[in-house]
């Protein structure tokens, strides 16, 4: 082998951002064991013995124990300092008519939507007025009747937007209101 370089010797690859140290030759190539611990291997030529002053870190095993104990120790107590943002759970309004109602037996179909779509214009204007900012009229499956009435209803608000309620713990039959509070 005709080429100059000795075990551990420090090298740079030509026209690569590559460096590392000589651990052996196979036939006319030289391996290399870069910063990073990968084996490679080139040709004599394509290498540039590096004369650089190094530092050479040693890490011990328990020099890296005590560091990652206390990096978990000082991200512990990060966690009982931050603050959480309570959640407050929305406003429910049940629109079923016989929670709003003794009796249906007087009253028309008309009449029963009339109260419902009362008693959901009266709860929004009250939670827009304490400042609630998010309401869940449930109103049931059904033909879809006081659903459509009531996003008819919502979108008179230009302080609100509304969508469906949250599947797992309402179903179908639900409504979920938003109120944007002004910044006064």
């Amino acid at each position: 082998m005709n080429n100059n370089f000795k075990v551990n010797d420090r090298v740079e690859v030509l026209d690569e951002p590559i460096i590392g140290r000589v651990t052996g030759f196979n036939d006319t190539l030289v391996v290399i064991e870069t910063i990073d611990g990968f084996l490679l291997e080139f040709s004599p030529e394509e290498l540039v013995q590096s004369f650089e002053d190094e530092i050479d870190i040693v890490v011990k095993y328990d020099d890296v124990k005590a560091a990652l104990q206390e990096d978990k120790s000082l991200k512990s107590k990060k966690r009982t300092s931050v603050k959480r943002k309570k959640v407050i759970p929305p406003m429910e309004v049940d629109l079923h008519i016989h929670h709003l109602v003794n009796s249906t037996k007087s009253l028309s179909n008309f009449e029963m939507l009339n109260i419902q779509l009362d008693t959901a214009r009266r709860q929004l204007e009250f939670a827009i007025n304490k400042r609630i900012q998010r309401i869940v009229f449930i109103h049931g499956v059904g033909q879809g009747v006081l659903k459509a009435e009531l996003e008819t209803l919502f979108s008179r608000y230009v302080n609100v937007k509304f969508y469906e309620a949250d599947y797992k713990e309402y179903g179908l039959g639900a409504t979920e209101v938003y109120v944007f509070q002004s910044v006064c």
